[in-house]
């Protein structure tokens, strides 16, 4: 069952325009040392995928730095491996896509040159280890037209900003809400933005939606043949999280400070991402770590707690983070405190600096900024 990989890089941006300003999602940092497209990437790598796109749209220097010619995921390789897709991938393209469907136009020369027999499609706004195998299995098993990968979350606490849901009957997707959606229920079958289908069925519909000025994939494609094609559900049962707001990108930080989700999600070492030879982290003797993740390259003087530190941060005396992210290359000067502060790359925080936002309301740094 050869399978050929696409990822969309820009289509969620606006689901966390603080760190998407300057960066792609998928480039957006996650968990230390990763970014978000790290999560996506190794799933395909893991299942088996050795041809994989990546549609970019702008802002995506960093990613392009980041993925480079893919080595770290074994997909630099003379046929197939990792392509870049530049946002005009032909001719008849003037303009920047503004939906996924769009975005599937502009790529469909890479759709005909793939020879693989399957399509895998997936964004970068997910936190998740999913073995597409066995969403394949499941669509050739139900001969299905197209498959959707859904997690069932119950209604308490679950955020409808940004959101896709399914209703399901006998594992076939019958209706959808799109995003925003207000319905009232015990639980919800998200999106994940994940679909499985053959790549003749994909080369279809690009070519229909180019004839009839299609643009949409969900509400111009999916909504209305959802009697007229077979479009089932696979429900992933593990672990998962949706980078929905600023507020999610937290909640999913912090969710990781967890043993077992952290095992879960990084388990094995199957999450890849590019290598950095620095040196290991520094611990002064005044240096106290609770409960946090901190990457290499870092000077810890000061007390970190429930906190996660980013590669080359330094933390001076006297200095108390607690419930924060704390990207690259920053620097914290003594005798402050941060709680609940998500700081991006290259920030400094000058000596005796008090700065606090809340667990449901962190307070966000910009790239750059000296306080």
């Amino acid at each position: 069952m050869k399978a050929v990989g696409i990822i969309f890089s820009n289509i969620h941006d606006n689901n966390v325009p603080e760190l998407s300003r300057i960066r792609t999602l998928g480039s957006i940092p996650f968990g230390g040392r990763y970014r978000l497209i790290d999560f996506p990437l190794s799933n395909m790598v893991n299942s088996g995928i050795d041809t994989v796109g990546i549609i970019t749209k702008n802002n995506y220097q960093s990613l392009m730095d980041h993925v480079g010619s893919g080595k770290d995921w074994d997909l630099a390789r003379k046929d197939g491996g990792l392509i870049l897709l530049p946002p005009y991938g032909n001719m008849e393209s003037s303009t920047l896509y503004a939906t996924r469907l769009e975005a599937l136009k502009g790529i469909t020369n890479f759709l005909f040159r793939a020879d693989e027999e399957y399509v895998v499609m997936t964004d970068c706004d997910s936190i998740c280890r999913i073995n597409y195998n066995q969403v394949i299995e499941h669509h050739i098993r139900n001969h299905a037209d197209i498959t959707f990968v859904y997690k069932r979350i119950d209604t308490e606490g679950f955020s409808y900003k940004n959101c896709t849901t399914f209703d399901i009957v006998d594992g076939r997707i019958v209706d959808l809400h799109a995003e925003g959606s207000n319905i009232e229920k015990e639980y919800h079958n998200v999106s994940t933005n994940v679909c499985v289908m053959k790549k003749s069925l994909l080369q279809n519909i690009v070519m229909d939606s180019i004839s009839h000025n299609k643009h949409h994939f969900i509400a111009d494609v999916i909504a209305p043949n959802l009697g007229s094609m077979k479009i089932m559900g696979f429900e992933h049962k593990g672990y998962y999280a949706g980078i929905t707001s600023l507020q999610a990108y937290y909640d999913s930080s912090m969710s990781i400070l967890n043993a077992n989700v952290r095992n879960e999600v990084f388990g094995d070492r199957s999450v890849f991402t590019k290598i950095r030879d620095s040196a290991p982290t520094k611990y002064g003797n005044s240096a106290i770590v609770k409960n946090s993740m901190i990457a290499d390259g870092c000077i810890i003087e000061g007390e970190v707690e429930n906190s996660i530190i980013f590669r080359n941060v330094k933390v001076a005396r006297g200095t108390v983070v607690k419930n924060s992210i704390i990207m690259q290359n920053t620097v914290l000067g003594e005798n402050s405190s941060l709680n609940c502060i998500i700081t991006d790359k290259n920030v400094v925080i000058r000596d005796r600096k008090v700065l606090s936002g809340s667990e449901n309301h962190p307070f966000y740094v910009g790239k750059g900024i000296m306080i």
